[in-house]
């Protein structure tokens, strides 16, 4: 998805329609926890003046990530919806930082959306099968739930006596004999 600046001047009397699937799978290359990424559905509409071009894009997609506690793939959708702004102009670009500079005779929205979708990756994901794990073990690490961690230690408390009290417990054992 590219446009020339010459391409864009035939919009210059009402909004240039999108509506387009765009490959970003370069996006990988830049966060190696996004496994895949299918094709990015774009709409909305650009408007051309003399020294910008503001565009409204809605951008929808799924992407897989991995899941935090089982490593396996998840789907994880997602929607943006943002207004850019891109400008050929030295003055304008060097009036508001917020504007991206388009370099040559070509407006590229590509690195843009890749940003976006990047800003989107969650801290962790977790599966709809890790949910009902309630616990895993491997080589140095184990994982457990809270509520079962919780069981355990109260399990330990209950079975740990204390040194100044065993002669006491004996007691009651030679009691019943």
């Amino acid at each position: 998805m590219k446009w020339s600046i010459h391409q864009l001047q035939k919009y210059r009397q009402g909004a240039m329609p999108l509506d387009e699937a765009v490959n970003l799978d370069s996006v990988k290359k830049r966060n190696p926890e996004i496994r895949d990424i299918k094709p990015v559905y774009v709409t909305g509409s650009c408007v051309i003046g003399s020294k910008k071009l503001t565009c409204h894009f809605h951008l929808e997609g799924v992407m897989t990530l991995p899941c935090s506690r089982t490593w396996e793939d998840v789907d994880y959708p997602f929607s943006i919806e943002t207004d850019e702004q891109f400008s050929w102009d030295e003055t304008v670009l060097a009036a508001d930082d917020t504007i991206h500079p388009v370099i040559g005779e070509v407006v590229d929205p590509t690195p843009v959306f890749e940003e976006l979708i990047l800003l989107e990756v969650p801290l962790q994901i977790i599966s709809e099968k890790a949910e009902d794990m309630t616990s895993a073990e491997g080589k140095g690490w184990s994982y457990t739930t809270d509520e079962e961690y919780e069981a355990l230690q109260l399990e330990e408390k209950k079975k740990k006596v204390d040194p100044r009290l065993a002669g006491l417990a004996e007691f009651f054992d030679s009691d019943k004999k």
